[in-house]
């Protein structure tokens, strides 16, 4: 077992997250999910990334409980899927979640997409869920700045966090300066921008610089911006490789040459334009 201090992100709700977790999108459930979530969990990681979407919640649970970790130390977030919104259903949605993953209680509950008409009511479930202590904190996924202006004005509580699309060519700056001005954390989703930007020759130079790959230097970028970052791998050596970032720190040059890269382009869906 490998003992790395992660910094931990203190939530406006007084709750510690690590800044570096494990993401589990995409990760197939059943054996893949459990072996993967215990390899993470073995290199160091103390947060893991699940959504009622990824099907994997049950792998979670098990792996949590094969660790032989103490469930105190270990983050779990997971999410509330679109066909699940409004107040009733989500309270629903958020029972089989914590079945699945066989807890008894969960870390961060976040609203996965905000779907128009719905995600208040979502929302005042969870708060719900936050005031009779299910979940330690509550927060939101994909949400842009009228979205969250939206919550504040129909809510008691605000979002610890918004997890969104963040990476090098889509910085999304102003979306950052708002939930830094409300003390909303903001996670990224897709830090390495699908593998896009690995090859970018800015990444490739500093990487070299450093005796790193592109992939940390990316992370590291994340990370040296105050961002909560959950990159994902079934692979062993790169779950590895994406917790080993703390020996090395990139200078203002760098992060600015990496800012630089911006270009305001998403990879996946608006949140706008979503096919709810």
């Amino acid at each position: 077992m490998v003992n790395r201090k992660i910094p931990a992100v203190t939530l406006h709700n007084a709750v510690k997250m690590p800044q570096l977790g494990f993401g589990v999108y995409k990760v197939e459930k059943g054996p893949e999910t459990v072996e993967t979530v215990k390899k993470a969990l073995e290199a160091g990681y103390r947060s893991i990334d699940t959504a009622a979407l990824y099907n994997n919640e049950e792998g979670v649970g098990q792996a949590i409980r094969e660790s032989g970790i103490s469930r105190e130390e270990i983050f779990i977030t997971t999410k509330v899927w679109n066909s699940d919104q409004g107040y009733e259903s989500t309270l629903e949605a958020f029972e089989t979640s914590i079945s699945k993953l066989g807890l008894h209680y969960i870390d961060l509950y976040l609203v996965h997409w905000p779907v128009k008409g719905k995600y208040v009511e979502t929302w005042r479930a969870l708060e719900k869920l936050y005031k009779d202590g299910r979940v330690r904190a509550i927060g939101v996924s994909n949400f842009q700045i009228h979205h969250l202006e939206d919550l504040f004005a129909n809510s008691t509580e605000k979002p610890v966090i918004n997890q969104v699309e963040l990476h090098p060519r889509f910085s999304q700056t102003e979306l950052r300066k708002f939930c830094s001005e409300h003390n909303i954390a903001v996670e990224a989703w897709s830090p390495l921008g699908r593998g896009q930007i690995l090859d970018e020759p800015t990444i490739s130079y500093i990487a070299e610089k450093h005796g790193k790959t592109p992939a940390q230097v990316l992370l590291r970028w994340h990370l040296q911006n105050g961002i909560v970052v959950i990159p994902k791998s079934v692979t062993p050596s790169r779950i590895e490789e994406n917790i080993n970032l703390f020996d090395f720190e990139l200078s203002l040059d760098e992060m600015q040459q990496i800012d630089a890269l911006n270009m305001n382009e998403r990879f996946f869906a608006d949140p706008d334009n979503f096919d709810f």
